[in-house]
Parts: structure tokens; sequence; C-alpha cells
């Protein structure tokens, strides 16, 4: 405001002109920063699983390690845990891994059942051919139809 008589008394001094100060908050986010996240859940998405159309973090190794479970338990054991703790990681569930991990475990305790009677029956025979052999050294047994004979000594 200026004095319409032009007299400096009047005048307002001038105050000393200084850059202008970069303003205290940003007006928009940078490029990096990502969007903060939705208020609520998307409409139509089931809680624990991924929006529609994003793959699913380890489902393709779930699957695999289903298939791999009845051929080689250990590995599909190995694999349904990964893909398992993949998909934890993400938020969202795997059955195929689930699946994975139970039929390993269990075909895994069948086969070494299994595995305990064989030895057993195996050992059980050897047994029996040799309490045979040392009663009888120069004796033969028949087993299936198949005539053994014992070594000589």
């Amino acid at each position: 405001m200026t004095d319409p008589t032009g007299s400096p008394e009047n005048t307002p001094p001038v105050p000393p002109a200084y850059p202008a100060a970069p303003p205290a908050y940003p007006t928009a986010p940078p490029a990096y920063e990502a969007a903060p996240p939705a208020a609520g859940p998307v409409p139509g998405q089931v809680p624990g699983q991924p929006t529609p159309g994003a793959p699913v973090p380890g489902k393709t190794l779930g699957i695999v390690a289903l298939i791999v479970a009845f051929f080689a338990q250990l590995i599909g054991l190995i694999l349904g845990i990964v893909a398992l703790v993949q998909s934890r990681k993400a938020g969202v569930r795997n059955l195929p891994a689930v699946w994975a991990i139970i039929v390993s475990s269990v075909l895994m305790v069948i086969g070494i059942i299994v595995g305990i009677i064989l030895i057993v029956s195996f050992v059980s025979v050897f047994d029996q051919a040799m309490r045979y052999c040392l009663e009888n050294p120069n004796g033969s047994y028949q087993i299936n139809g198949v005539t053994q004979s014992c070594p000589s000594r």
C-alpha cells in the first residue's frame, strides 16, 4: 500500500528479498514409493487367497512335490516343505504342498516298515539255512522246489 501523495513517511518499509523456502511437505509422493495398501479386502477376494489372476508363490512347486512324493518320498517331502514356506511367506494357502508333505511322510513310514520286515525275513531264512548246514554238513535241502546243498568244510 502506497500513499497516493507519494510521501516516504507513510510507506511501510520493504522487507529484504529472501529466496523462496522449499515446501515443508512434498505435495506428491516420490515415484519410487509404493501406493499405500487399500483399506479393505478387494471385492470378490476370499481371505487367504491371492487376487484373481495373480500367481501363487510355491503352487507349481507344491504340485511337483505331490507328484514326486509317490516315487521319491524324501525329495517330495523336501520340495513340499519348500513350497509351503514360500506360500506362507506370501500369505496364501497351498494345499498341494500340504498333501505332498502328508503323502511323502506316510509313504516313507510305510517304506521303512516294509524294509524292516523284508530284512528280518531274509535274516530268518538265512539263519535257518545256516543252522541246517551246521547240523547236517553233507546234507541237502529243498527251498521252493530247488535243491540246495550245504558246502563241505
